[in-house]
């Protein structure tokens, strides 16, 4: 378990605080590219890491990420008229670039050169593959992006999505690359009965036992983790997944498909302490993805309207359906509408989790690496240690696997599986 002082450190990412210093140096997804569909359309708020902002994109096509607040009387850009290059504050006509650059004052004298000693908080962007990036650290230590393989891929072979957990981001990662959870949490009673070899049923992969043995490897892009669960009598099925700095996963589709799999990667962007920004993107690397492929991204967008929130949510119990619960599905949870079910269990730990009061095993043997990792990186940027991530951008080229290997083989011995989840090997 944690101490409180480390559960703290680790939790707290507003300005001024150890992880959100941390955090700040890293890209990472702020919006969709779609949220803002033209030059000059209506601008949009934006929480990220405890700040409340603006996002418009101007004439030019270009995105500006502002402070929510104007520097004059502290009104809301919100309201703002999107023109010409700037987003104009409608309570006194200034005007600010994307760079947060005062470009007009119509409410001082002519002569005037007060403007040129005024900015707004802005943050650089880029445009990648579907997305808004942004980065909120400080200038002189901006990185490249991380090049992740789908931001490589056509279009058509890749599908995105973004909504909102009720929860820390810490919590929501953990969640992911607790790979144990699958046996129960998403399962169907009558796969619960099955006994013998490791199976395909209904679409999901099945195992003869729901406990896994976990192995992890420190990288230095985060951790590469294998969980090995036995399958037939001279052989164990395991699920290979990812984790990056400092909150991108990777989890693996079931075995057998080969170069028919998609890969998925989630983002996991605090949006506040209490919540996060869940962004999903899919990808085929030889093929447009099939509607199969984007079962989970259509579900994720299937959203109470302007909320970014699951119709089946914290509000209203995840409309559980304990008739449900007795004669079909292990959890009792709506599918088809968003990751609910892990939503019910992530979200209803409380917002920021006490974990002082934990007690964990072996299956949480990832999650105790993650957690390590986490807290030494912040610790040593504090120290004045650069993350080594962030000047790396190819350490964001990996994938997610599953295999079914022979006994005397380590998942990360094997020549097939070390090719499927390198990209670059």
């Amino acid at each position: 378990m944690l101490t409180q002082e480390e559960n703290e450190l680790m939790c707290r990412i507003g300005p001024g605080t150890m992880m959100g210093t941390y955090l700040r140096r890293f890209w990472f997804p702020a919006m969709m590219s779609e949220e803002l569909p033209e030059p000059d359309c209506p601008p949009i708020r934006v929480k990220l890491m405890g700040e409340d902002l603006i996002a418009f994109r101007d004439t030019n096509g270009d995105v500006g990420i502002l402070d929510n607040n104007c520097p004059h009387r502290r009104a809301s850009l919100f309201f703002g008229r999107n023109e010409e290059c700037g987003l104009r504050c409608v309570y006194h006509g200034w005007k600010f670039d994307i760079n947060g650059d005062c470009v007009d004052m119509p409410s001082e004298p002519a002569e005037s050169n007060f403007k040129d000693k005024v900015k707004v908080t802005a943050y650089p962007t880029q445009e990648r593959s579907g997305f808004v990036w942004a980065y909120m650290g400080p200038a002189d230590k901006m990185p490249a992006m991380p090049d992740f393989e789908w931001m490589h891929v056509p279009e058509e072979n890749r599908g995105f999505a973004k909504f909102i957990y009720e929860s820390n981001f810490v919590q929501a990662v953990e969640g992911e690359i607790d790979t144990v959870h699958a046996s129960f949490l998403h399962s169907n009673l009558d796969a619960q009965a099955i006994a013998g070899a490791a199976t395909t049923s209904g679409g999901r992969f099945m195992y003869n036992e729901r406990w896994a043995d976990f192995f992890v490897r420190e990288k230095d892009y985060g951790l590469l983790v294998g969980a090995r669960r036995p399958a037939d009598a001279d052989s164990y099925y395991w699920r290979i997944s990812q984790w990056m700095f400092p909150f991108y996963t990777m989890t693996p589709r079931e075995p057998g498909n080969g170069e028919n799999s998609f890969v998925r990667c989630r983002m996991w962007v605090p949006r506040d302490d209490d919540s996060t920004w869940v962004f999903l993107s899919h990808w085929h690397r030889n093929r447009p993805m099939g509607e199969s492929d984007l079962r989970e991204i259509v579900s994720c967008r299937n959203l109470e309207p302007g909320k970014w929130i699951g119709k089946a949510n914290l509000g209203n119990d995840y409309l559980i359906d304990r008739e449900m619960q007795k004669t079909k599905t292990y959890a009792g949870l709506p599918r088809g509408t968003g990751r609910v079910e892990d939503a019910a269990m992530i979200e209803t730990m409380g917002s920021v989790v006490d974990r002082s009061y934990e007690h964990l095993g072996t299956s949480d043997t990832a999650i105790i690496a993650m957690r390590r990792q986490l807290i030494k990186a912040a610790r040593e940027l504090e120290e004045g240690i650069e993350p080594a991530a962030v000047t790396h951008p190819e350490f964001y080229q990996v994938r997610s696997s599953s295999a079914v290997l022979p006994l005397d083989i380590m998942f990360d011995e094997d020549a097939e599986v070390l090719e499927e989840i390198n990209v670059n090997p």
